[in-house]
């Protein structure tokens, strides 16, 4: 158990022995000496180590994906209301609707 769960802002989901996913990143977990250690490039850095640099990174990450799908969704509302008012006004679509009705 890790001993500051204030730190943890973003899950650690394990997918096998000794691998988790830490939001985008695949990471390496042992214990050594009663300590969690991670492995980062060549070396092992502390949790401790590991939390303060990279939870900020990942929360940065999911704060830029989920401003993006906000923008991405509005844009797709916009171009649904854009189409339906051009559909409803369109001089075509009026002048067959009229025909038909004759």
């Amino acid at each position: 158990n890790y001993p500051d769960r204030s730190k943890l802002k973003i899950m650690f989901m394990r997918e096998s022995s000794g691998i988790y996913q830490f939001g985008s990143r695949k990471i390496y977990v042992r214990v050594e000496k009663d300590r969690i250690i991670i492995r980062v490039g060549g070396g092992y850095l502390t949790i401790d180590e590991f939390l303060d640099i990279y939870t900020p990174i990942e929360l940065d990450k999911i704060d830029k994906k989920s401003t993006s799908k906000r923008i991405n969704e509005t844009m797709a509302i916009q171009r649904t209301l854009i189409g339906r008012e051009v559909r409803e006004d369109s001089p075509i679509r009026s002048s067959l609707v009229r025909r038909a009705t004759r």
